[in-house]
């Protein structure tokens, strides 16, 4: 007797032949496996991540319109996709949901006739065409970057939660608008991105458009030239949600600000959502007029600070689970050690060691993470942090880490942690107190303590300074 999702797939599989060719059909449908139904969500089997890229290329509308007559309109895809994956000698599957291309679309909307003509019939705004009375906007969301694909942490735990509140509930929240700041390579676009497409998922009638300052700047610029500000202003003025990026390039440009500060207004009292983005917070934006200024402080300001280790390694595993791409963990930590600052990096150091491991056919090992992160990622420093020098010193003594905070008094467990303070002190910019907070939750005096014990036994102890030498090298390394 056949399952449901069998049943299910089979009469879509009789709609999907009758509208392409007998050679496609067998190509392409022949090889699905249909796994399960659950929650109105069908899942197939795949042979290969090309075969599922081409799916959804060509076929996914096909596939969508037999679901949805089958399971109706809430019905959805996913893939489970066999990875071959040679170096490990093992077969594995990852479950990746169908893409949804058309629900980043907005609906056209209505533009008075007169609108967009200049004296020289030129097109002023390439969001606008002449003529038509009704208009199509691209939202220029990028759908990979959802709320499931960012990995929540305590650093950006508050701008995350923001986020989501606002992308449920736009422009019904206290969060309006909302300002998410924070250095280059940390997420903020990511939650930009995510709540558009969010807001797209839930309200697909909203008109939503994501645009970076420096493309509204040089549609402003074209407005003035063709001498249509109005139009320009009147565009902007029918979105129901505006994400702008990098928001500190508005810095300086005096006219370009009056004109969002209008716009700013007539969303704000429309009850419309704001969503910026920033490199700083509005109090430390030098260069921008006060008037504006003052309504960034209307919403939050939501910032997302350097990720720790722990949610370093969980944004490496995601963007290798997504990928369904398998490498040591023993890779992931040095990644996540060696690169500290910056997520876009981290995911960069990441893509050049599955890239030379698969065009070379070399092993993914600690050797070649160490040379990609040397040769490949750009401007990266390695910062070593407290944690990396705990990892080194507890593994060169075969000790697990977590003893650190144990309150024994065996010799070698309070010499690690005594030289974890000493390479503490000499190789970050981390106070005192902040050491020994790190290394068994000790005061300022143990650690001023365990650096002057190391210090002896260096100039006393021949083999102690050999151990000490070993170690700095590792760390450095």
């Amino acid at each position: 007797m056949k399952n449901e999702h069998q049943i299910i797939w089979e009469n879509c599989l009789k709609i999907i032949k009758d509208n392409i060719s007998y050679q496609s059909y067998k190509t392409w449908f022949e090889p699905i496996n249909p796994l399960k139904l659950s929650n109105n969500i069908l899942t197939i089997q795949v042979p290969s991540q090309f075969f599922y890229e081409w799916i959804e290329e060509h076929y996914i509308s096909l596939i969508k319109k037999a679901l949805r007559k089958e399971l109706g309109a809430n019905a959805k895809l996913e893939y489970s996709i066999i990875i071959d994956n040679s170096m490990y000698n093992k077969p594995y599957t990852v479950n990746i949901p169908t893409s949804n291309k058309n629900a980043t679309k907005n609906p056209p909307i209505s533009m008075p006739l007169n609108i967009n003509r200049t004296r020289n019939n030129e097109i002023p705004n390439p969001f606008i065409i002449p003529g038509l009375k009704k208009i199509k906007i691209q939202s220029q969301l990028n759908e990979s970057y959802t709320f499931d694909n960012f990995v929540e942490g305590d650093c950006n735990r508050l701008a995350r939660s923001a986020s989501f509140a606002v992308a449920d509930n736009p422009g019904k929240t206290a969060f309006n608008p909302l300002l998410l700041y924070s250095n280059v390579g940390l997420g903020k676009t990511h939650l930009a991105h995510a709540i558009g497409l969010h807001v797209k998922n839930k309200f697909p009638d909203k008109i939503v458009l994501y645009v970076s300052t420096e493309q509204f700047i040089n549609q402003f610029i074209d407005s003035v030239r063709n001498n249509n500000q109005n139009d320009f202003v009147n565009f902007y003025q029918m979105i129901d949600v505006l994400i702008i990026d990098d928001i500190e390039f508005l810095v300086g440009k005096n006219k370009t600000q009056d004109v969002f500060f209008h716009i700013f207004n007539h969303l704000h009292q429309k009850g419309k959502q704001l969503v910026i983005t920033s490199d700083k917070p509005p109090v430390e934006m030098k260069g921008i007029v006060p008037r504006l200024l003052s309504r960034f402080k209307w919403g939050l300001a939501a910032d997302l600070q350097k990720p720790d280790l722990e949610t370093r390694i969980a944004i490496l595993k995601k963007h290798l689970y997504n990928d369904g791409i398998e490498i040591p963990d023993d890779v992931i930590e040095y990644l996540a050690y060696s690169i500290s600052t910056n997520v876009r990096e981290l995911e960069g150091a990441l893509i050049s060691i599955v890239a030379q491991s698969s065009l070379n056919k070399k092993p993914i090992t600690i050797d070649l993470a160490k040379e990609m992160v040397k040769k490949f990622v750009k401007n990266t420093t390695k910062e070593i942090s407290i944690d990396y020098i705990q990892k080194i010193v507890f593994e060169y003594f075969n000790l697990p880490v977590s003893l650190i905070n144990s309150k024994t008094r065996k010799r070698e467990i309070v010499q690690a942690r005594q030289l974890t303070m000493f390479f503490s002190k000499k190789f970050t910019k981390s106070s005192l107190a902040s050491i020994g907070l790190h290394c068994g939750n000790k005061n300022h005096a143990t650690v001023l303590h365990a650096c002057r014990t190391i210090n002896d036994l260096v100039d006393t102890n021949k083999q102690f300074k050999s151990h000490v030498d070993n170690i700095e090298k590792k760390i450095k390394d």
